[in-house]
């Protein structure tokens, strides 16, 4: 971990139906929860967010059932942890329920320096980034997670559940 480094994250997904529908209302009444437990999972640092207080309002394409979901935290283990060991696991593991099968990358991790907040067109950057060149310094993913640009070593892979890897 690095104290000049912290590490952006973005996924984004089509939902299966408008909110207000019932088979994506379970998902919309989790959000809050799951906004604070992320708030408040040690390496936290900023979340993207609306008036509403979460994201999903968020428009960064023509289709209304895109969304998105953008974090920095202060290292990968402390994403990592939130992501696949908290009470955020069983609600993203119905993911399926909630939203389409994605074709392409749908998450993508990438590093930035201490204090600086990315924006929408960075994470959709980093996206197209690793689908075009796979993961690599400047867009990866838990499989593949590359360290901080001050650090040492080579990349490492996080182990995550196979369902759970960020790209098609």
């Amino acid at each position: 971990m690095s104290a000049d480094w912290h590490l952006a994250q973005i996924n984004i997904g089509r939902l299966v139906a408008p909110r207000g529908d019932p088979r994506v209302e379970p998902f919309f009444a989790a959000l809050d929860r799951i906004n604070a437990l992320a708030e408040a999972a040690p390496g936290f640092v900023w979340r993207l967010q609306d008036e509403s207080g979460n994201a999903t309002g968020i428009r960064f394409t023509p289709d209304p059932l895109m969304a998105l979901n953008m974090s920095v935290w202060r290292d990968a283990q402390s994403l990592f942890d939130f992501v696949y060991r908290s009470a955020h696991t069983p609600v993203m593991a119905r993911r399926r329920e909630y939203f389409a099968r994605f074709n392409s990358v749908y998450q993508a991790l990438w590093w930035i320096e201490a204090g600086t907040i990315p924006t929408i067109n960075d994470g959709l950057a980093k996206l197209w980034l690793l689908e075009q060149n796979g993961p690599n310094l400047q867009a990866f993913t838990f499989k593949t997670q590359f360290p901080a640009p001050d650090g040492a070593g080579s990349p490492i892979d996080h182990r995550p559940d196979p369902w759970c890897v960020g790209t098609a």
